[in-house]
């Protein structure tokens, strides 16, 4: 059943979605047109919101881009190369291929966003190796298993919600990851998504005539050139002292951060840990640099389209165009119904504006006091918010970026199959929140 609907999908958003640099233009001038129209503001005053927003994810970008780079030269070091093929070869059929890197992606998503896009990217490229299946269905999977990430230890609203002096603690007080990641109605969707999404995405390979391939050889790295050493500093470049002598160090910060200081993980702390562990296990900085010459070359689309979000997100808060689109959605709620209008008007929002703490800023001041309006459970309110941020991430190509730069793929080649998850996924949601 689920093939004979995935197939049409995959056809029509192979034929009708645009690269995702055009949607980020697209989608800049919806969100213009709309708050003339709809916030009565000036094109002068869009104008000017679209412009001083354009550099605010500069920090961010830097950070999506070092997530491609430092995943790609971790899992291309020998040592991980290994693991990953260990694992890999334990699915025998393309059904478990297809099994196996949902849950594999799954669970690094659930540890940490970042972490699970590089390793799900990374571990469907291994599989693809060894194992005859459908590439785009393969990455498809390995993304579809980041919708549980703001559901998880990195979630970024119900991580703020439980820090001291939060932007709402004079209104709402500090909520504990007790009530919020850990609760019962919470871990149950959590529970569910990793039952439905691998099996949907199971029952969605296609029969063999309309299966796409890559060729193996494809996805093979090239062999590091080995020549006759002849400079003092061709000798520093290939010297594994030099290496370890900084890349230990990075890891012993490490240690100290998780064991003596309690740290958590966080995108700047993953990015650290990728890095130094590649420096390590590379073993010489020659290595480590043509490693990095490779991985480089997927970063284009982060580099280009990131600054264009940032405008967007400009837009949509400064006009009031964000905030109105979740007060109007929030006026048809109960105190039953809430998290589910909570949900969609994220998940409609999460659309234009792609950042989980910047759309709690957005909508926060809109659901708060809606909840306690109607008497409605805060903590669920908020994680509804932050599971319709996560959720259409399923149709935003915003995301996908570092996973198709490492896969090789564009947005329409897996968005498809990822069209057919947020419907199923959206329905598991929606009802874990309201009913569980």
């Amino acid at each position: 059943m689920l093939k004979m609907i995935s197939k049409p999908a995959v056809k029509l958003v192979e034929r009708y979605l645009p690269d995702p640099y055009i949607f980020v233009l697209l989608l800049t001038l919806i969100a213009s047109v709309a708050a003339i129209a709809i916030e009565r503001q000036t094109p002068l005053a869009v104008l000017r919101f679209w412009g001083d927003g354009f550099w605010g994810l500069l920090t961010f970008s830097m950070q999506m881009l070092l997530v491609l780079v430092t995943g790609f030269m971790l899992a291309s070091s020998p040592p991980v190369k290994r693991i990953l093929q260990k694992i890999a070869s334990t699915a025998k059929t393309p059904g478990g291929a297809i099994i196996l890197v949902t849950l594999v992606s799954l669970a690094a998503s659930w540890i940490n966003w970042g972490f699970g896009l590089v390793v799900g990217a990374l571990f469907a490229k291994e599989l693809a190796r060894l194992i005859r299946v459908d590439y785009r269905l393969l990455v498809a999977s390995a993304y579809s298993g980041f919708v549980v990430w703001h559901g998880g230890l990195a979630g970024s609203i119900p991580l703020t919600i439980a820090t001291e002096g939060h932007f709402s603690a004079d209104q709402i007080g500090v909520i504990s990851t007790g009530s919020t990641i850990f609760a019962f109605f919470n871990l149950a969707i959590v529970v569910c998504l990793f039952i439905s999404i691998p099996l949907v995405n199971r029952m969605m390979l296609p029969d063999e005539k309309d299966s796409v391939y890559v060729d193996p050889k494809v996805l093979e790295d090239e062999p590091e050139a080995v020549g006759r050493i002849t400079r003092p500093a061709e000798r520093l470049e290939n010297s594994m002292t030099l290496a370890l002598l900084v890349g230990v160090p990075g890891l012993l910060f490490l240690l100290d951060h998780f064991l003596l200081r309690g740290g958590s993980l966080n995108l700047n702390v993953v990015n650290f840990m990728f890095l130094f562990l590649a420096i390590v296990l590379h073993r010489t900085p020659r290595n480590l640099l043509n490693s990095l010459n490779e991985a480089i070359k997927g970063g284009a689309g982060i580099v280009i389209q990131f600054p264009f979000y940032a405008g967007i997100m400009a837009i949509m808060v400064q006009s009031g165009l964000a905030e109105s689109m979740s007060e109007w959605l929030v006026s048809f709620a109960t105190a039953t119904s809430l998290p589910f209008w909570s949900f969609l008007s994220a998940g409609i929002v999460n659309l234009f504006v792609p950042s989980g703490g910047g759309q709690w800023a957005v909508q926060a001041p809109v659901m708060l006091p809606a909840a306690e309006a109607l008497g409605a459970d805060i903590s669920r309110v908020a994680m509804a918010v932050a599971w319709g941020d996560a959720w259409t991430n399923l149709l935003q190509p915003f995301w996908a970026l570092p996973v198709l730069a490492i896969a090789g793929l564009k947005a329409k080649d897996i968005m498809g199959f990822c069209l057919i998850q947020l419907f199923i996924t959206g329905a598991i949601i929606s009802v874990g929140l309201v009913w569980f």
